[in-house]
């Protein structure tokens, strides 16, 4: 008969075996050495936690402190190894495959009430006749007041033809609005928007590369070629990725069958896959340009660096984000699961576009700077220059323009957002989706709007002479400059008036985009976006001219990008 300490000591034998089955299973090599060390430290983790739960001080939570120590020891490794409980399955199946169970609906924080910023076209919450910009005061007689955002978003998401119940406050209406909605499966498309931008030049906006992408984008190519297009613009800007295969599916659109766009290599070879061209493509020799920024990561920058490998696509805008990293979702004890690196991709040229340095970064997380001695070159088919090193270079390169402080501040105290809810509470309609403006006196109403309001902010000028102040004061220099910095702090003090008519322009695109969500939705949000866009408008240039476009792709002009 065993004892509890020889059933204990059984569970941890079989507990500390396993990671050596798995050795065993995938052929790793690992050394005597090595397969101490692991059982060791796991005996050494177990024996840590045991201790702190029987004699910390105050009460312990063994579920926070297993998950604070996965979270530290995946912190060690790339950005993309994670952890995923069993509560947080629901969310992960929604970044996989587009769809869960819902209304329909974005959500944000309204004050201490959660508001709709965007029904989305064709669902529940835009059928139901909720508008962006409603408050919703309850859901199934339940307060939503101080309510965090995700607690909110569990609520409103169940089983299809499932019932929910909420109330909504609307600005306009005095009484609160009960709606009755009914829970559908809600696919969010991979392509929001396409059309013709102009005569003879389609385009596609490609957000992500969730399950049937592919599909989507042959069905979408498929009707502008019918329509008569001579040339597409591909938009990837801030398409966060998804699929591996989707992006060999949408590839296939524009390049023959049988051709390798992207190679997989990890630790474990027998996982190590070529993914080739599986359709016969729509058209080989319409000129294709794809629009890339920062935030175009993953299977984005598969696409574009595929095309640009194969010298099928000129590719317009910034370095991409540099996500070269294969995820492989493992099954772990309690439904939980563990989303792990496992590989490296590698496109035609033979390059990775993964950064080689995850510390290494921007702030918005794409990639930082990369030594040139660290960089390799490659050729494309037609022999033009290209690098590994992090992310997808552009053919030509354009920097956005930086917005105004006081657009900034407009939009993230949401007095942008406001506008456009009041505005569509005034209007009936707007103009049609390929005819829409906002003018001046629009403008001058807007301005009306916020007179009101408080937006102040603080200038980067501005910023820095404080700081350089503060310098000459710790330094003793400030007395000796007094009257000169005393004069430059008023040169340099923002103007409220003055930077509304200054950054005018800017601030109308921004209100007319949010204005076009109101009526026409994802829609009308991106085709008002595009109104004033020099990425796009570079790229009809090329779509209009095909001398330029099939220079681009000849070796001799690929020495150098070219910088807008």
């Amino acid at each position: 008969m065993k004892t509890k300490n020889g059933r204990k000591s059984a569970k941890r034998i079989l507990y500390f075996a396993v990671p050596l089955i798995l050795i065993i299973a995938f052929g790793f090599t690992y050394s005597r050495d090595k397969e101490f060390d692991i059982i060791k430290n796991l005996d050494i983790f177990y024996s840590l936690f045991r201790e702190l739960n029987l004699f910390y001080v105050d009460e312990t939570n063994p579920k926070h402190l297993i998950e604070s120590g996965i979270e530290g020891m995946l912190e060690s490794l790339d950005p993309y190894t994670t952890y995923i409980p069993e509560e947080e399955q629901k969310n992960f199946a929604f970044m996989t495959t587009g769809e869960y169970g819902g209304i329909g609906a974005l959500i944000r924080k309204g004050g201490d009430f959660p508001m709709i910023s965007e029904p989305y076209e064709g669902f529940p919450a835009q059928k139901s006749g909720l508008r962006a910009g409603d408050t919703i005061v309850s859901i199934d007689g339940v307060t939503t007041w101080s309510k965090e955002i995700g607690q909110v978003s569990e609520m409103l998401k169940g089983a299809p033809n499932t019932s929910v119940k909420l109330q909504i406050k609307r600005i306009g209406e005095n009484d609160i609005i009960e709606k009755n909605l009914v829970r559908e499966q809600i696919s969010i498309p991979n392509i929001p928007y396409y059309g013709i931008v102009k005569e003879g030049i389609g385009y596609i906006r490609l957000s992500n590369f969730t399950k049937d992408a592919g599909k989507e984008a042959r069905d979408v190519m498929k009707n502008l070629l019918d329509e008569g297009i001579g040339s597409v613009i591909l938009d990837m800007r801030g398409n966060p990725g998804g699929l591996l295969i989707e992006s060999v599916n949408v590839t296939n659109l524009f390049v023959d069958k049988g051709l390798e766009i992207v190679s997989t290599r990890g630790r474990v070879k027998q996982w190590d896959m070529t993914y080739k061209t599986m359709n016969q493509p729509l058209d080989t020799a319409i000129p294709v340009v794809v629009l890339v920024n920062r935030t175009s990561a993953s299977a984005s920058e598969i696409v574009a660096g595929a095309l640009q490998d194969l010298d099928r696509a000129v590719i317009i805008g910034q370095k991409t984000f540099g996500k070269g990293l294969v995820q492989t979702t493992r099954s772990l004890s309690y439904n939980a699961q563990l989303k792990v690196t496992t590989a490296k991709y590698y496109i035609p040229s033979g390059r990775c576009i993964q950064a080689v340095d995850y510390a290494n970064r921007n702030e918005d997380g794409s990639v930082g700077y990369i030594p040139d001695s660290l960089i390799k070159e490659f050729r494309t088919k037609n022999g033009r220059k290209v690098y590994d090193g992090g992310g997808i270079s552009p053919d030509i390169t354009i920097q956005p323009e930086q917005p105004g402080n006081i657009t900034i501040s407009l939009y993230t105290k949401n007095l942008i957002f406001d506008y456009a809810t009041v505005y569509a509470t005034r209007h009936e309609s707007f103009h049609t989706i390929n005819s829409m403006n906002f003018s001046d006196d629009d403008y001058n109403d807007f301005l009306n709007f916020i007179s009101d309001k408080n937006y102040d902010y603080i200038t980067e000028s501005s910023n820095q002479l404080t700081k350089l102040i503060g310098i000459a004061k710790n330094e003793r220099y400030y007395k000796a400059a007094e009257e000169e910095f005393e004069a430059l702090k008023k040169k340099l003090a923002h103007d409220k008036e003055k930077d509304l008519q200054t950054f005018k322009e800017e601030i109308k695109a921004l209100i007319l985009e949010e204005i076009a969500g109101r009526y026409y939705y994802q829609k009308g949000k991106i085709r008002a976006a595009l109104l004033n866009d020099e990425s796009l408008d570079q790229a009809i240039e090329i779509c209009e001219d095909s001398q330029l476009y099939r220079s681009l792709l000849t070796a001799q002009n690929k020495e150098e990008n070219q910088e807008k």
